[in-house]
């Protein structure tokens, strides 16, 4: 029983450190479009960024991250079992990489807090699709869990990278356009 509820506590922390990873690039998008304004808009407005990215990151997405990895743990020790498993493996290894995002985007924060500003909006939308990349990749892992179904998965996986890209491609188009 205690490991349903390691996966409930799991669960619900994953969707909120994915919810904060999802919003905070879009308020680095935000921040980035702020050097767009004006001299004084654009002061108020990156200083509020810093603020909310602050906020979004320390009281909810770093702490969300936190708990996801203690009760993924958790479930692995009482269950060590699942280390034994290909896919539990090919997960974790998702999990790395998601990760390495999640630090990189604290190094993103830092660095537009001390206003240096080395992506274009534009390259933060492509980044902003890592992370819906590797939460399609962890989610097609643990329901499939065969290596067969992983082949195909990957092809998948691959697919939807194109078709994300594409999109993104597509918006800026339409959006540079307008």
């Amino acid at each position: 029983m205690l490991y349903l509820y390691a996966k409930s506590v799991h669960i619900i922390f994953v969707v909120s450190w994915m919810a904060g990873l999802f919003y905070i690039v879009r308020l680095f998008i935000y921040h980035i479009e702020a050097n767009e304004r004006p001299a004084a808009e654009r002061e108020i407005l990156q200083r509020q960024f810093v603020v909310m990215q602050r906020k979004l990151w320390n009281i909810i997405t770093t702490p969300a991250m936190i708990l996801t990895i203690l009760a993924g743990a958790y479930m692995v020790y009482l269950n060590p079992n699942l280390l034994q498993a290909d896919w539990m493996l090919v997960k974790l290894a998702f999990v790395a990489g998601l990760l390495a995002y999640h630090f990189k985007c604290q190094q993103i924060i830092n660095q537009l807090k001390n206003g240096i500003y080395n992506w274009t909006s534009t390259g933060l939308r492509i980044w902003n699709e890592v992370a819906t990349i590797f939460l399609v990749a962890i989610v097609f892992t643990v329901v499939l869990k065969s290596a067969i179904d992983w082949l195909y998965g990957l092809l998948g996986l691959l697919a939807f990278i194109v078709i994300i890209m594409s999109a993104v491609k597509i918006y800026k188009y339409y959006r540079l356009k307008q």
